[in-house]
């Protein structure tokens, strides 16, 4: 698949930090060897980190499925006097992707 994105989600490095339920101020001790500096950072919650990543998984999973369905539709030749049956046969495929959850249009 060609937009499939590949790299492995399923472990991100993570840190445990101190976070202010006030302001937000984020703090991780550690021990200092009288180098540090500090510098500004952007950090992303693990919960809305999984939740990505299963939106992406679902997102390639529905990709697949489509890119399945335009292959045959590529690929395929009906018979004679079968066209119809063959276009209204894809038809309704589809139209049963696009009507998974999240699957956009719904006619």
């Amino acid at each position: 698949m060609a937009g499939t994105v590949t790299k492995d989600f399923s472990h991100p490095e993570t840190i445990a930090v101190w976070r202010c339920i006030g302001c937000g101020r984020i703090e991780m001790p550690a021990t200092c060897i009288g180098v540090c500096q500090d510098r500004k950072v952007e950090l992303v919650g693990a919960w809305d980190y999984a939740e990505v990543v299963a939106a992406l998984e679902e997102a390639n999973e529905r990709v697949a499925a489509l890119e399945a369905l335009a292959g045959r539709l590529a690929r395929i030749t009906p018979r004679e006097g079968a066209w119809k049956a063959s276009y209204l046969a894809l038809q309704a495929e589809a139209r049963r992707l696009l009507a998974r959850p999240g699957g956009g249009v719904s006619r």
